[in-house]
């Protein structure tokens, strides 16, 4: 969870350009996309998609390509925007939900994480509470590490000095994003 992938790189970005309450609104988005994966896990679709190379191809093209139209985006947004660190410009509460939940909901490897860590915790026997429980602790868990690292890099401190070098950053994240989807769109299936 804490290793930097694509939720990471689509918090640092969202905090810095637009402050703490987008970072943290995003990073409920992330929550919300996990108990997406935890539902269908629960349900079994999971199982499904890990067992089905053709279904679980579509999910992982899927998300590669939103990675790689987020990373292109933000790679060629001008670095020269200046931003006003007193004004309260960010994005709606909604388009910052929906880029968290998004960039978590279509990655395939959250789908394989959670469905792997369900196969080491869960077996048929287990009470669906203690098996909604652990899903719910994932969510949680997402939840509270995401909003540090929204609330760290949306501090009127670190914000300037990566606002100084917004052109760098744009680039080196859009890079990271889309580099990500297209390693995910090129890894093996299983």
């Amino acid at each position: 969870m804490i290793a930097p992938g694509a939720d990471f790189a689509m918090i640092v970005r969202n905090s810095y350009l637009y402050g703490r309450r987008t970072g943290l609104l995003a990073a409920v988005g992330v929550a919300a996309g996990v108990l997406v994966h935890v539902t269908y896990t629960l349900l079994g679709v999971g199982l499904l998609i890990a067992s089905s190379t053709a279904l679980f191809t579509v999910i992982k093209l899927i998300g590669a390509t939103y990675l790689v139209y987020v990373g292109v985006r933000t790679y060629r947004t001008r670095g020269e925007l200046r931003i006003d660190l007193d004004d309260k410009r960010e994005l709606t509460p909604l388009a910052a939900l929906r880029a968290g939940f998004l960039t978590n909901v279509l990655n395939p490897k959250t789908t394989l994480f959670v469905v792997s860590t369900f196969a080491q915790v869960v077996s048929p026997d287990t009470p669906l509470c203690q098996q909604a429980g652990y899903g719910l602790f994932m969510s949680l868990a997402h939840l509270l590490w995401f909003g540090v690292v929204a609330a760290f890099f949306s501090h009127s401190r670190m914000r300037a000095v990566m606002l100084r070098g917004q052109k760098v950053l744009n680039k080196v994240i859009g890079s990271v994003l889309a580099g990500l989807g297209i390693s995910l769109a090129f890894a093996p299936s299983h």
